[in-house]
Protein backbone atom coordinates (compact mmCIF):
# COMPACT_ATOMS: atom_id res chain seq x y z
CA UNK A 1 0.00 0.00 0.00
CA UNK A 2 1.28 3.55 -0.70
CA UNK A 3 2.43 5.52 2.30
CA UNK A 4 0.08 8.14 3.69
CA UNK A 5 0.91 10.69 6.35
CA UNK A 6 -0.38 9.71 9.77
CA UNK A 7 -1.77 13.12 10.63
CA UNK A 8 -3.42 15.90 8.66
CA UNK A 9 -2.03 18.80 10.70
CA UNK A 10 0.79 20.31 8.62
CA UNK A 11 4.39 20.29 9.67
CA UNK A 12 7.17 22.43 8.29
CA UNK A 13 5.17 25.65 8.60
CA UNK A 14 5.48 28.16 11.41
CA UNK A 15 2.25 28.05 13.46
CA UNK A 16 0.62 31.40 14.29
CA UNK A 17 -0.25 32.29 17.87
CA UNK A 18 -2.99 34.56 19.25
CA UNK A 19 -0.86 37.69 18.77
CA UNK A 20 -0.31 36.91 15.08
CA UNK A 21 -4.01 36.26 14.49
CA UNK A 22 -5.19 39.37 16.32
CA UNK A 23 -2.74 41.54 14.41
CA UNK A 24 -3.96 40.27 11.04
CA UNK A 25 -7.62 40.83 11.91
CA UNK A 26 -6.82 44.41 12.94
CA UNK A 27 -4.87 44.97 9.75
CA UNK A 28 -7.75 43.73 7.58
CA UNK A 29 -10.19 45.99 9.40
CA UNK A 30 -7.94 48.98 8.80
CA UNK A 31 -7.65 48.26 5.10
CA UNK A 32 -11.38 47.65 4.75
CA UNK A 33 -11.97 51.19 6.01
CA UNK A 34 -9.38 52.54 3.55
CA UNK A 35 -11.01 50.71 0.63
CA UNK A 36 -14.43 52.04 1.58
CA UNK A 37 -13.04 55.58 1.68
CA UNK A 38 -11.41 55.09 -1.73
CA UNK A 39 -14.66 53.80 -3.27
CA UNK A 40 -16.63 56.69 -1.74
CA UNK A 41 -14.11 59.19 -3.12
CA UNK A 42 -12.92 60.54 0.21
CA UNK A 43 -9.47 59.12 -0.64
CA UNK A 44 -7.91 59.97 -3.99
CA UNK A 45 -5.89 57.36 -5.90
CA UNK A 46 -2.74 59.31 -5.03
CA UNK A 47 -3.64 59.09 -1.32
CA UNK A 48 -4.75 55.47 -1.57
CA UNK A 49 -1.77 54.13 -3.55
CA UNK A 50 0.72 53.85 -0.64
CA UNK A 51 -1.98 52.26 1.52
CA UNK A 52 -2.90 49.59 -1.03
CA UNK A 53 0.74 48.85 -1.82
CA UNK A 54 1.38 48.20 1.87
CA UNK A 55 -1.26 45.47 1.53
CA UNK A 56 0.10 43.95 -1.67
CA UNK A 57 -2.47 45.48 -4.01
CA UNK A 58 -1.26 46.79 -7.39
CA UNK A 59 -3.23 48.55 -10.12
CA UNK A 60 -2.22 46.79 -13.34
CA UNK A 61 -3.21 47.26 -16.98
CA UNK A 62 -6.67 45.67 -16.76
CA UNK A 63 -7.47 45.14 -13.09
CA UNK A 64 -6.04 45.11 -9.59
CA UNK A 65 -3.43 42.47 -8.81
CA UNK A 66 -3.07 41.08 -5.30
CA UNK A 67 0.27 39.54 -4.33
CA UNK A 68 -0.02 37.13 -1.41
CA UNK A 69 2.98 36.41 0.80
CA UNK A 70 4.15 32.83 1.18
CA UNK A 71 6.99 33.23 3.68
CA UNK A 72 10.04 31.24 2.56
CA UNK A 73 7.72 29.37 0.20
CA UNK A 74 5.98 27.14 2.76
CA UNK A 75 2.23 26.65 2.39
CA UNK A 76 -0.04 24.08 4.02
CA UNK A 77 -2.65 22.01 2.24
CA UNK A 78 -5.45 24.00 3.88
CA UNK A 79 -3.81 27.26 2.86
CA UNK A 80 -3.51 26.02 -0.72
CA UNK A 81 -7.25 25.35 -0.66
CA UNK A 82 -7.83 28.92 0.49
CA UNK A 83 -5.77 30.13 -2.46
CA UNK A 84 -7.88 27.92 -4.74
CA UNK A 85 -11.05 29.44 -3.29
CA UNK A 86 -9.74 32.96 -3.95
CA UNK A 87 -8.81 32.00 -7.52
CA UNK A 88 -12.25 30.55 -8.15
CA UNK A 89 -14.39 33.13 -6.36
CA UNK A 90 -12.51 36.38 -6.94
CA UNK A 91 -10.21 35.81 -9.94
CA UNK A 92 -10.57 33.88 -13.21
CA UNK A 93 -9.85 30.45 -11.81
CA UNK A 94 -6.08 30.51 -11.49
CA UNK A 95 -3.11 32.09 -9.71
CA UNK A 96 0.48 32.81 -10.72
CA UNK A 97 3.46 31.67 -8.64
CA UNK A 98 6.29 34.21 -8.64
CA UNK A 99 10.07 34.27 -8.32
CA UNK A 100 9.67 35.59 -4.77
CA UNK A 101 7.89 32.37 -3.70
CA UNK A 102 4.59 34.28 -3.59
CA UNK A 103 1.35 33.95 -5.53
CA UNK A 104 -0.39 36.68 -7.55
CA UNK A 105 -4.03 37.03 -8.51
CA UNK A 106 -4.32 39.24 -11.57
CA UNK A 107 -8.06 39.98 -11.88
CA UNK A 108 -9.08 41.33 -8.49
CA UNK A 109 -11.87 43.87 -7.89
CA UNK A 110 -11.06 46.57 -5.37
CA UNK A 111 -14.28 46.09 -3.43
CA UNK A 112 -13.49 42.38 -2.94
CA UNK A 113 -10.03 42.93 -1.49
CA UNK A 114 -11.02 43.16 2.22
CA UNK A 115 -12.97 39.88 1.94
CA UNK A 116 -9.96 38.22 0.30
CA UNK A 117 -7.62 39.49 3.02
CA UNK A 118 -10.07 38.24 5.63
CA UNK A 119 -9.99 34.78 4.07
CA UNK A 120 -6.22 34.89 4.05
CA UNK A 121 -6.10 35.94 7.71
CA UNK A 122 -8.32 33.00 8.66
CA UNK A 123 -5.80 30.76 6.88
CA UNK A 124 -2.85 32.46 8.66
CA UNK A 125 -1.77 34.30 5.50
CA UNK A 126 -1.54 37.91 4.36
CA UNK A 127 -0.21 40.25 1.68
CA UNK A 128 1.85 42.54 3.92
CA UNK A 129 5.20 43.73 2.56
CA UNK A 130 4.72 42.07 -0.80
CA UNK A 131 5.07 45.56 -2.24
CA UNK A 132 6.51 48.93 -1.33
CA UNK A 133 9.98 50.13 -0.35
CA UNK A 134 10.39 47.69 2.49
CA UNK A 135 11.90 44.29 3.21
CA UNK A 136 10.01 41.90 0.95
CA UNK A 137 9.29 38.20 1.43
CA UNK A 138 12.39 36.38 2.70
CA UNK A 139 13.05 33.41 0.42
CA UNK A 140 14.68 30.08 1.22
CA UNK A 141 15.70 26.77 -0.35
CA UNK A 142 12.64 24.87 -1.60
CA UNK A 143 14.09 21.66 -0.12
CA UNK A 144 14.65 23.20 3.33
CA UNK A 145 14.39 20.66 6.13
CA UNK A 146 14.52 17.78 3.65
CA UNK A 147 17.59 18.01 1.40
CA UNK A 148 20.27 15.38 1.83
CA UNK A 149 23.00 18.01 1.38
CA UNK A 150 21.51 20.43 3.89
CA UNK A 151 23.75 21.53 6.77
CA UNK A 152 20.97 23.32 8.65
CA UNK A 153 17.32 24.24 8.15
CA UNK A 154 17.15 27.81 6.77
CA UNK A 155 13.40 28.13 7.41
CA UNK A 156 14.07 28.79 11.09
CA UNK A 157 16.23 31.81 10.29
CA UNK A 158 13.96 32.97 7.48
CA UNK A 159 11.14 33.04 10.05
CA UNK A 160 13.33 35.00 12.48
CA UNK A 161 14.06 37.51 9.72
CA UNK A 162 10.36 37.67 8.84
CA UNK A 163 9.44 38.54 12.41
CA UNK A 164 12.25 41.09 12.67
CA UNK A 165 11.46 42.81 9.37
CA UNK A 166 7.65 42.86 9.39
CA UNK A 167 6.48 46.42 10.06
CA UNK A 168 9.93 47.38 11.33
CA UNK A 169 9.42 51.11 12.02
CA UNK A 170 12.86 52.10 10.75
CA UNK A 171 12.67 50.11 7.52
CA UNK A 172 9.09 50.62 6.36
CA UNK A 173 10.08 53.39 3.92
CA UNK A 174 13.49 52.45 2.58
CA UNK A 175 14.98 54.15 -0.48
CA UNK A 176 13.82 51.14 -2.52
CA UNK A 177 12.49 47.59 -2.13
CA UNK A 178 14.81 45.18 -0.34
CA UNK A 179 15.16 41.41 -0.82
CA UNK A 180 16.83 38.77 1.36
CA UNK A 181 17.45 35.07 0.63
CA UNK A 182 18.94 32.37 2.83
CA UNK A 183 20.42 28.96 2.07
CA UNK A 184 21.26 26.19 4.54
CA UNK A 185 23.03 24.08 1.93
CA UNK A 186 26.50 24.47 0.42
CA UNK A 187 24.75 24.41 -2.97
CA UNK A 188 23.09 27.73 -3.58
CA UNK A 189 19.47 27.09 -4.56
CA UNK A 190 18.28 30.61 -3.66
CA UNK A 191 20.42 32.82 -5.95
CA UNK A 192 21.95 34.39 -2.83
CA UNK A 193 24.35 36.69 -4.68
CA UNK A 194 21.58 38.27 -6.74
CA UNK A 195 19.92 39.66 -3.59
CA UNK A 196 20.28 42.85 -1.59
CA UNK A 197 21.40 40.53 1.20
CA UNK A 198 22.17 36.87 0.59
CA UNK A 199 22.94 34.50 3.45
CA UNK A 200 24.80 31.21 3.08
CA UNK A 201 24.47 29.40 6.41
CA UNK A 202 26.75 26.64 7.66
CA UNK A 203 27.47 24.98 10.97
CA UNK A 204 30.11 26.80 12.97
CA UNK A 205 31.92 26.22 16.25
CA UNK A 206 30.10 24.68 19.20
CA UNK A 207 27.34 23.32 16.97
CA UNK A 208 25.78 26.74 16.27
CA UNK A 209 25.35 28.26 12.80
CA UNK A 210 27.44 30.98 11.20
CA UNK A 211 26.55 32.95 8.07
CA UNK A 212 28.46 34.27 5.10
CA UNK A 213 26.75 37.54 4.24
CA UNK A 214 26.63 38.85 0.68
CA UNK A 215 25.47 42.39 0.05
CA UNK A 216 24.65 44.56 -2.94
CA UNK A 217 23.47 41.98 -5.45
CA UNK A 218 20.49 42.40 -7.72
CA UNK A 219 19.15 42.31 -11.25
CA UNK A 220 17.00 44.92 -13.00
CA UNK A 221 18.41 47.92 -14.83
CA UNK A 222 21.87 47.47 -13.30
CA UNK A 223 22.57 43.76 -12.70
CA UNK A 224 25.30 43.23 -10.10
CA UNK A 225 26.68 40.16 -8.34
CA UNK A 226 26.70 40.62 -4.56
CA UNK A 227 29.95 40.80 -2.61
CA UNK A 228 30.86 38.96 0.58
CA UNK A 229 30.94 41.43 3.44
CA UNK A 230 31.16 39.01 6.38
CA UNK A 231 32.45 35.42 6.23
CA UNK A 232 31.61 34.08 9.70
CA UNK A 233 28.73 35.95 11.28
CA UNK A 234 27.64 34.13 14.47
CA UNK A 235 24.00 33.17 14.82
CA UNK A 236 23.67 35.39 17.90
CA UNK A 237 24.61 38.50 15.86
CA UNK A 238 22.40 37.82 12.83
CA UNK A 239 19.73 40.42 13.60
CA UNK A 240 22.20 43.05 14.82
CA UNK A 241 24.43 42.80 11.75
CA UNK A 242 21.57 42.89 9.25
CA UNK A 243 20.10 45.84 11.13
CA UNK A 244 23.45 47.62 10.80
CA UNK A 245 23.46 47.02 7.03
CA UNK A 246 19.91 48.35 6.71
CA UNK A 247 20.74 51.42 8.80
CA UNK A 248 23.66 52.35 6.57
CA UNK A 249 21.52 51.84 3.48
CA UNK A 250 18.60 53.81 4.93
CA UNK A 251 20.89 56.69 5.84
CA UNK A 252 22.83 56.93 2.58
CA UNK A 253 20.67 55.28 -0.09
CA UNK A 254 19.46 57.71 -2.74
CA UNK A 255 15.86 58.83 -2.74
CA UNK A 256 16.21 61.41 -5.51
CA UNK A 257 16.56 58.87 -8.33
CA UNK A 258 14.57 55.63 -8.42
CA UNK A 259 17.10 54.08 -10.79
CA UNK A 260 19.95 54.62 -8.32
CA UNK A 261 18.10 53.82 -5.10
CA UNK A 262 18.94 50.13 -4.57
CA UNK A 263 21.63 49.12 -2.10
CA UNK A 264 23.68 47.66 -4.96
CA UNK A 265 24.22 51.19 -6.28
CA UNK A 266 25.27 52.45 -2.85
CA UNK A 267 27.76 49.60 -2.39
CA UNK A 268 29.24 50.30 -5.81
CA UNK A 269 29.42 54.05 -5.16
CA UNK A 270 31.12 53.70 -1.76
CA UNK A 271 33.16 50.62 -2.57
CA UNK A 272 32.82 47.45 -0.54
CA UNK A 273 35.61 48.35 1.91
CA UNK A 274 34.11 51.73 2.77
CA UNK A 275 30.64 50.22 2.99
CA UNK A 276 31.94 47.46 5.29
CA UNK A 277 33.63 50.05 7.53
CA UNK A 278 30.39 51.97 7.92
CA UNK A 279 28.45 48.79 8.68
CA UNK A 280 31.06 47.68 11.21
CA UNK A 281 30.99 51.10 12.88
CA UNK A 282 27.19 50.98 13.14
CA UNK A 283 27.37 47.41 14.39
CA UNK A 284 29.93 48.30 17.07
CA UNK A 285 27.86 51.25 18.30
CA UNK A 286 24.66 49.24 18.73
CA UNK A 287 23.38 47.98 22.06
CA UNK A 288 24.30 44.41 21.24
CA UNK A 289 22.44 42.94 24.20
CA UNK A 290 19.21 44.39 22.84
CA UNK A 291 19.70 42.68 19.48
CA UNK A 292 21.23 39.43 20.66
CA UNK A 293 19.57 36.31 19.24
CA UNK A 294 19.55 33.79 22.10
CA UNK A 295 19.80 30.07 21.41
CA UNK A 296 16.59 29.57 23.38
CA UNK A 297 14.58 31.79 21.03
CA UNK A 298 16.00 30.01 17.99
CA UNK A 299 15.05 26.64 19.40
CA UNK A 300 11.57 27.80 20.36
CA UNK A 301 10.97 28.96 16.80
CA UNK A 302 12.41 25.72 15.46
CA UNK A 303 9.94 23.78 17.60
CA UNK A 304 7.01 25.73 16.12
CA UNK A 305 7.68 24.12 12.74
CA UNK A 306 7.13 20.59 13.96
CA UNK A 307 8.81 17.50 12.56
CA UNK A 308 7.49 14.96 10.04
CA UNK A 309 6.54 11.66 11.62
CA UNK A 310 8.50 9.51 9.20
CA UNK A 311 7.39 5.90 9.04
CA UNK A 312 9.82 3.03 8.44
CA UNK A 313 10.43 2.76 4.72
CA UNK A 314 11.51 -0.86 4.52
CA UNK A 315 11.22 -2.06 0.93
CA UNK A 316 10.27 1.38 -0.44
CA UNK A 317 13.40 1.79 -2.55
CA UNK A 318 13.05 -1.71 -3.99
CA UNK A 319 9.41 -1.12 -4.97
CA UNK A 320 10.32 2.19 -6.61
CA UNK A 321 13.08 0.49 -8.59
CA UNK A 322 10.62 -2.10 -9.89
CA UNK A 323 8.08 0.57 -10.90
CA UNK A 324 10.76 2.55 -12.72
CA UNK A 325 11.77 -0.54 -14.71
CA UNK A 326 8.17 -1.23 -15.62
CA UNK A 327 7.28 2.30 -16.81
CA UNK A 328 9.85 4.35 -18.82
CA UNK A 329 7.80 7.57 -18.62
CA UNK A 330 7.62 7.31 -14.85
CA UNK A 331 11.32 6.49 -14.69
CA UNK A 332 12.18 9.64 -16.66
CA UNK A 333 10.00 11.79 -14.39
CA UNK A 334 11.75 10.38 -11.31
CA UNK A 335 15.11 11.23 -12.89
CA UNK A 336 14.16 14.85 -13.59
CA UNK A 337 11.66 15.81 -10.89
CA UNK A 338 12.91 14.29 -7.63
CA UNK A 339 15.61 15.38 -5.19
CA UNK A 340 17.60 13.41 -2.63
CA UNK A 341 16.14 13.42 0.89
CA UNK A 342 17.99 13.22 4.19
CA UNK A 343 15.58 10.53 5.42
CA UNK A 344 16.19 7.04 4.05
CA UNK A 345 13.35 5.83 1.86
CA UNK A 346 12.04 9.33 1.01
CA UNK A 347 12.48 11.82 -1.84
CA UNK A 348 11.39 15.40 -2.48
CA UNK A 349 9.22 15.89 -5.58
CA UNK A 350 9.26 18.98 -7.77
CA UNK A 351 5.93 19.46 -9.53
CA UNK A 352 6.49 21.36 -12.74
CA UNK A 353 4.12 24.28 -13.35
CA UNK A 354 5.50 24.50 -16.91
CA UNK A 355 3.54 22.12 -19.18
CA UNK A 356 4.52 22.19 -22.84
CA UNK A 357 2.89 25.25 -24.34
CA UNK A 358 1.67 26.44 -20.93
CA UNK A 359 2.17 29.68 -19.03
CA UNK A 360 5.06 29.34 -16.55
CA UNK A 361 3.91 29.52 -12.94
CA UNK A 362 0.17 29.51 -13.63
CA UNK A 363 -1.88 26.98 -11.63
CA UNK A 364 -5.64 26.56 -11.82
CA UNK A 365 -7.92 26.36 -8.80
CA UNK A 366 -8.58 22.70 -9.63
CA UNK A 367 -4.84 22.00 -9.71
CA UNK A 368 -4.40 23.77 -6.36
CA UNK A 369 -6.93 21.36 -4.85
CA UNK A 370 -5.01 18.44 -6.37
CA UNK A 371 -1.78 19.74 -4.85
CA UNK A 372 -3.47 20.11 -1.46
CA UNK A 373 -4.84 16.56 -1.63
CA UNK A 374 -1.43 15.14 -2.54
CA UNK A 375 0.24 17.08 0.25
CA UNK A 376 -2.19 15.74 2.83
CA UNK A 377 -1.96 12.17 1.64
CA UNK A 378 1.73 11.89 0.88
CA UNK A 379 3.75 14.81 2.29
CA UNK A 380 2.56 15.61 5.83
CA UNK A 381 0.20 18.36 4.68
CA UNK A 382 2.73 20.88 3.38
CA UNK A 383 4.01 22.20 0.06
CA UNK A 384 6.73 24.56 -1.03
CA UNK A 385 6.59 27.21 -3.75
CA UNK A 386 9.97 27.62 -5.46
CA UNK A 387 11.63 30.79 -6.75
CA UNK A 388 11.71 28.94 -10.08
CA UNK A 389 7.86 29.02 -10.18
CA UNK A 390 7.28 25.34 -9.41
CA UNK A 391 5.83 23.52 -6.38
CA UNK A 392 7.52 20.91 -4.19
CA UNK A 393 6.22 18.03 -2.08
CA UNK A 394 8.99 17.90 0.48
CA UNK A 395 8.68 14.42 1.96
CA UNK A 396 7.33 11.63 -0.24
CA UNK A 397 8.04 8.01 0.55
CA UNK A 398 9.61 6.25 -2.39
CA UNK A 399 6.91 3.59 -2.69
CA UNK A 400 4.29 6.36 -2.98
CA UNK A 401 5.95 8.14 -5.92
CA UNK A 402 4.13 6.15 -8.59
CA UNK A 403 0.72 6.97 -7.09
CA UNK A 404 1.69 10.67 -6.89
CA UNK A 405 2.86 10.66 -10.49
CA UNK A 406 -0.36 9.04 -11.71
CA UNK A 407 -2.45 11.78 -10.09
CA UNK A 408 -0.20 14.50 -11.50
CA UNK A 409 -0.50 12.94 -14.97
CA UNK A 410 -4.28 13.26 -14.80
CA UNK A 411 -4.08 17.00 -14.07
CA UNK A 412 -1.32 18.22 -16.43
CA UNK A 413 1.18 18.53 -13.59
CA UNK A 414 3.57 15.70 -14.46
CA UNK A 415 5.80 17.41 -17.02
CA UNK A 416 9.28 15.90 -16.65
CA UNK A 417 11.30 19.02 -17.42
CA UNK A 418 12.74 20.38 -14.17
CA UNK A 419 16.06 22.09 -14.90
CA UNK A 420 15.62 21.74 -18.67
CA UNK A 421 15.00 24.35 -21.37
CA UNK A 422 11.19 24.29 -21.03
CA UNK A 423 11.37 24.84 -17.26
CA UNK A 424 11.11 28.52 -18.16
CA UNK A 425 10.94 31.40 -15.69
CA UNK A 426 8.72 34.22 -16.97
CA UNK A 427 7.09 37.30 -15.49
CA UNK A 428 3.48 38.22 -16.45
CA UNK A 429 4.78 40.83 -18.90
CA UNK A 430 2.64 43.15 -20.98
CA UNK A 431 -0.40 40.88 -20.76
CA UNK A 432 -0.86 42.29 -17.25
CA UNK A 433 1.92 44.60 -16.09
CA UNK A 434 1.76 48.36 -16.64
CA UNK A 435 5.57 48.59 -16.56
CA UNK A 436 6.29 45.99 -19.24
CA UNK A 437 7.45 46.71 -22.79
CA UNK A 438 6.61 43.32 -24.27
CA UNK A 439 4.60 40.18 -23.58
CA UNK A 440 6.62 37.47 -21.85
CA UNK A 441 4.01 34.74 -21.88
CA UNK A 442 3.40 34.14 -25.62
CA UNK A 443 7.12 33.81 -26.37
CA UNK A 444 7.51 31.49 -23.37
CA UNK A 445 4.73 29.32 -24.78
CA UNK A 446 6.30 29.27 -28.25
CA UNK A 447 9.72 28.33 -26.88
CA UNK A 448 8.14 25.63 -24.73
CA UNK A 449 6.45 24.16 -27.79
CA UNK A 450 9.60 24.48 -29.93
CA UNK A 451 11.62 22.44 -27.44
CA UNK A 452 8.76 20.35 -26.08
CA UNK A 453 10.16 16.97 -27.15
CA UNK A 454 11.34 15.06 -24.08
CA UNK A 455 14.10 13.45 -26.15
CA UNK A 456 15.33 16.83 -27.37
CA UNK A 457 15.33 18.27 -23.85
CA UNK A 458 17.29 15.27 -22.63
CA UNK A 459 19.78 15.76 -25.48
CA UNK A 460 20.22 19.44 -24.62
CA UNK A 461 20.63 18.74 -20.91
CA UNK A 462 20.45 21.22 -18.01
CA UNK A 463 19.71 24.75 -19.20
CA UNK A 464 18.07 27.72 -17.53
CA UNK A 465 15.93 29.95 -19.82
CA UNK A 466 14.49 33.12 -18.24
CA UNK A 467 12.21 35.78 -19.76
CA UNK A 468 11.42 39.33 -18.55
CA UNK A 469 8.94 41.74 -20.09
CA UNK A 470 10.99 44.80 -19.13
CA UNK A 471 14.27 45.95 -17.63
CA UNK A 472 12.92 45.52 -14.09
CA UNK A 473 13.84 41.84 -14.62
CA UNK A 474 11.04 40.14 -12.68
CA UNK A 475 11.77 37.08 -14.84
CA UNK A 476 15.46 37.16 -13.79
CA UNK A 477 16.63 37.12 -17.42
CA UNK A 478 20.17 38.21 -16.48
CA UNK A 479 20.50 35.06 -14.32
CA UNK A 480 19.48 32.70 -17.13
CA UNK A 481 21.97 30.71 -19.16
CA UNK A 482 19.85 32.13 -21.96
CA UNK A 483 17.92 35.27 -21.06
CA UNK A 484 15.28 37.11 -23.05
CA UNK A 485 14.37 40.74 -22.36
CA UNK A 486 11.31 42.44 -23.80
CA UNK A 487 11.96 45.95 -25.16
CA UNK A 488 10.11 48.63 -27.08
CA UNK A 489 11.62 48.93 -30.56
CA UNK A 490 10.12 51.93 -32.34
CA UNK A 491 6.71 51.22 -30.85
CA UNK A 492 6.82 47.47 -31.48
CA UNK A 493 7.47 44.61 -29.06
CA UNK A 494 10.93 43.14 -29.48
CA UNK A 495 13.37 40.95 -27.55
CA UNK A 496 17.05 41.07 -26.69
CA UNK A 497 18.97 37.86 -26.00
CA UNK A 498 21.51 37.52 -23.19
CA UNK A 499 23.91 34.61 -22.72
CA UNK A 500 26.06 33.32 -19.88
CA UNK A 501 24.06 34.21 -16.79
CA UNK A 502 24.00 31.88 -13.79
CA UNK A 503 22.94 32.06 -10.15
CA UNK A 504 24.86 29.09 -8.74
CA UNK A 505 27.23 30.27 -6.02
CA UNK A 506 30.34 28.80 -7.63
CA UNK A 507 29.63 30.12 -11.11
CA UNK A 508 27.42 33.17 -10.55
CA UNK A 509 27.49 35.60 -13.47
CA UNK A 510 25.40 38.21 -15.28
CA UNK A 511 24.22 37.37 -18.79
CA UNK A 512 25.50 39.63 -21.56
CA UNK A 513 23.43 41.04 -24.45
CA UNK A 514 24.64 39.53 -27.73
CA UNK A 515 23.01 41.84 -30.26
CA UNK A 516 20.07 43.96 -31.37
CA UNK A 517 16.46 43.18 -30.50
CA UNK A 518 14.46 40.78 -32.65
CA UNK A 519 10.77 40.14 -33.18
CA UNK A 520 9.05 37.38 -31.22
CA UNK A 521 9.28 34.75 -33.97
CA UNK A 522 12.83 35.78 -34.89
CA UNK A 523 13.82 35.37 -31.25
CA UNK A 524 12.41 31.85 -31.07
CA UNK A 525 14.35 30.93 -34.23
CA UNK A 526 17.50 32.58 -32.88
CA UNK A 527 17.31 30.57 -29.66
CA UNK A 528 16.92 27.40 -31.73
CA UNK A 529 20.10 28.25 -33.68
CA UNK A 530 21.92 28.95 -30.41
CA UNK A 531 20.95 25.50 -29.18
CA UNK A 532 22.07 23.91 -32.47
CA UNK A 533 25.44 25.64 -32.09
CA UNK A 534 25.80 24.32 -28.56
CA UNK A 535 24.98 20.75 -29.62
CA UNK A 536 27.55 20.98 -32.42
CA UNK A 537 30.33 22.59 -30.37
CA UNK A 538 30.05 21.04 -26.91
CA UNK A 539 32.61 18.66 -25.50
CA UNK A 540 31.45 15.30 -24.15
CA UNK A 541 29.43 15.71 -20.96
CA UNK A 542 29.48 19.50 -21.18
CA UNK A 543 26.42 21.53 -20.16
CA UNK A 544 25.32 24.62 -22.08
CA UNK A 545 26.75 27.13 -19.60
CA UNK A 546 30.10 25.32 -19.64
CA UNK A 547 30.29 25.39 -23.43
CA UNK A 548 29.28 29.05 -23.44
CA UNK A 549 32.10 29.92 -21.06
CA UNK A 550 34.65 27.82 -22.90
CA UNK A 551 34.07 29.13 -26.43
CA UNK A 552 32.60 32.55 -25.60
CA UNK A 553 29.44 34.16 -26.95
CA UNK A 554 30.69 35.01 -30.46
CA UNK A 555 29.80 31.66 -32.11
CA UNK A 556 26.33 31.84 -30.57
CA UNK A 557 25.84 35.44 -31.69
CA UNK A 558 26.88 34.56 -35.24
CA UNK A 559 24.39 31.71 -35.27
CA UNK A 560 21.58 33.74 -33.70
CA UNK A 561 21.79 36.49 -36.31
CA UNK A 562 22.74 34.29 -39.27
CA UNK A 563 19.38 34.72 -41.02
CA UNK A 564 17.81 37.43 -38.88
Amino acid sequence: MPHTSQHILPVGRYAYDAVDKTFLKQRVAQFKDQVERRISGSLTEEEFKPLRLMNGLYLQLHAYMLRVAIPYGIVSASQMRTLALIAQRYDRGYGHFTTRQNIQFNWIKLEDTPDILDLLAEAEMHAIQTSGNCIRNVTADQFAGAAADEVLDPRVYAEILRQWSTLHPEFTFLPRKFKIAISGSPKDRVAARFHDIGLMARMGPHGRPVFEVYVGGGLGRTPIVGTSIQKDLPESDLIAYLEAILRVYNAHGRRDNIYKARIKILVQALGIESFREQVDAEFAAMDRAKYQLPHQIVEEIRARFGQPDFLPADGAAEKLAQQRLADPAFNYWVQTNTHAHKQAGYLSVTISCKPVGGIPGDVTAEQMHVLADLAEKYSFGELRVTHLQNVVLGHVRQDALYAVWQVLEQHDLATANVGFITDIIACPGLDYCALANARSLPIAQKLSERFGSADLQREIGPLRLNISGCINACGHHHAGHIGILGVDKRGEEAFQITLGGASDQDTVSVGQIIGSALSENETVDAVARIIDTYLARRDQGEHFIQTCRRIGTTPFKEAAYATA
